[in-house]
Order: structure tokens, then sequence, then C-alpha cells
């Protein structure tokens, strides 16, 4: 089971330049939940921060104990063999194959053999659908396959806190669809804590347990799903519909004068955002108890949710429960 990731006050900046300050959020245990903004906002900045790589200048984030902030490198390296990370680009080395890819972390920094190596590489390597492409270059596989590597390797140490730094950057539609059920599907089967980057509406509309928005150095919102995708707030209603008309400006947000402009001219129609049904796990693979444990938790913190937001999760259980479902 994947571990609870409790983030207090958190504020960097590099130099004059804040990035964001006082973040607070739980990344509840076993849970997937999706960080969205704009470009610029810090959300990379964010996970190296969670995992110890960077340290910011206030706040805490407390792991089984551990103040990956605060505490001192040697527990907070000790700490850090709870994440697997997936990189934005795989990160994988060129001249390797994807098994020796795959392996480093293992031979790095355990004392397994080669035969027990070999079985954790190819089953991770199958978990991910890339079974029999052990003796392939990075230079010889899709994008697409890339990713996967890259995710077969964060899971070789058996994390349960995985990290996904924009999975979805430079993937077609199509691929995305894939990945997307890939998350879930692994999800499914190590219950871990995973905390995806993106700023892909189609992932964080259909994978996540929870969003949670970063804008203008603040953390704008955060909470199950359907609270997010039926938000008012201006910022995050804007980033979801894909509008120019909002606090989101074309490099920064826009000055009190340009939206003044805008509210004055009036808002054209949005399109809709229509709330799909939250994907689930491939047919034969196990019930996500992070999902069993989420809707026991939104169940606490029903009445106080907007209407719409309680509407969007009931739908969201009709769905599944009509299709004979978990929840």
């Amino acid at each position: 089971m994947g571990i609870e990731v409790v983030v207090e006050g958190l504020t960097k900046s590099f130099g004059r330049q804040t990035i964001w300050r006082d973040v607070s959020l739980t990344l509840p245990a076993g849970e997937v939940t999706v960080m969205l903004g704009p470009s610029g906002t810090g959300k990379t900045v964010f996970l190296k921060s969670l995992i110890g790589l960077l340290k910011p200048e206030r706040g805490r984030v407390m792991i089984d104990g551990v103040d990956m902030v605060n505490d001192p490198d040697h527990k907070v390296y000790r700490q850090r063999k709870l994440f697997g990370l997936m990189f934005q680009d795989g990160a994988l080395f060129g001249s390797m194959n994807l098994f020796d890819n795959i392996a480093f972390p293992l031979r790095e920094h355990t004392r397994k053999k080669e035969p027990e190596i070999r079985r954790i590489v190819l089953e991770r390597m199958e978990m991910v659908g890339l079974g029999g492409e052990e003796k392939k270059l990075p230079g010889q596989i899709s994008g697409g396959m890339r990713k996967r590597a890259g995710l077969a390797r964060a899971l070789v140490m058996d994390p349960q806190i995985i990290l996904c730094d924009e999975p979805d950057s430079g993937l077609d539609p199509v691929r995305t669809a894939f990945l997307s059920q890939l998350l879930i599907d692994v999800n499914a089967r190590i219950d871990a804590t995973m905390l995806i980057v993106t700023h892909n509406i189609e992932i964080a509309s259909t994978v996540p347990d929870n969003i949670g928005m970063l804008f203008r150095r603040d953390l704008v919102g955060f909470g199950p799903r359907e609270v997010l995708l039926t938000s008012e707030e201006p910022v995050i209603a804007q980033f979801l519909h894909g509008t120019r008309h909002g606090p989101i400006g074309m490099s920064e947000e826009k000055d009190a004068a340009t939206l003044a402009a805008e509210a004055a001219a009036g808002h054209p129609a949005r399109r809709k955002v229509e709330i799909v049904p939250q994907l689930q796990p491939s047919s034969g693979l196990p019930v996500r108890q992070g999902a069993i444990r989420h809707a026991a938790r939104v169940d606490s913190m029903l009445p106080r949710l907007p209407y719409a937001a309680q509407q969007a999760i009931f739908d969201n259980r009709r769905h599944h429960a009509g299709a004979g479902g978990q929840l």
C-alpha cells in the first residue's frame, strides 16, 4: 500500500523569484492525484521538492515520519527509496538496451543477484506492455514505448510513491489515452500513491481521484476530481475550458486593467467540459484499493461539497454501478 504525503506551508524561491508559496495539501495513501497548471508555474519544481532534490525555504514534506525538507540528508536519502520517478522524456541511457536501462536502479542501489534482477525487470516490462522488447535500444523504439520503459524503471524498486512528470509530453491523443489506462492499471496492481504533473486536460478528467492546480505562485485548488472539474474559480475554469478570457495570459498572469476590460466586454460562451466517468482498471485486474478508500473519504465530506461536484460524483458512481464497476 502507498504512503500518505503531507505537505505543509511549502514555499520555494530561486533568488528573488518566488515559484510558489505556502502550499499545503495531502496526497492520500494509494490514491492518484493530478497537479495541473500552466507552463512555468513550478509543477516540476514541486515534484523535486517532494523527493528532496530541491530544498524549499519554508515548510515541511512529511513521509512516514521523515521531513524531506528539514531532516538530515541521510534520513532523506533513505526515504527517497520509497519513490519511483517517471521523467518527462523517459531519461533513458541511449547506449543501453531497455533491459539494462530498467535494471539500472537495482544494480546501483541493491545487492540483488542477476537472476533476481532479471526476474524483476522482465516482470515490470510485462506489466507496462514491453514484454519481449528488452534488447532494443531507446533510439529504436517509439516515444510511447520510451515512456513505458521509464515507468517500468520507476517500478523496479517496488515504490510506495510514484511521481510522473508530464508523462503525456510528446504523445499524440491516442497514445495519451493508452498511457492513462496504463497508469490506472499500475495503481490497481501495486496500490502506490501516485502524483501526475501535467497540463493535459484529458488525463486530468479521466485518471485521478484528486486534482490540484498551481497558478500565480499559489495552490488555487485541491480536492476530489469532480470538485475541480466543476469549479467556477476563474483561473481553474479558464484552464479547463481552454479559453483566452481569464487570469491566465500568454506568458504570465494578466494585469488588473486587462481583466477589467475583459469583464466589461463580457465573456464569450465557454465550451462545455464533459465530466466523463473515471477510468477503471482493465479487465482481469484487481479492484483499486485507493479508489475504495477515496470513495469513503469523499462520503465524509460530501455534504460540504458544491452541488455541481456532488452531482458529478453521483453520476460517476451510477455509471460504474451500472457497468458492474467497483464504486
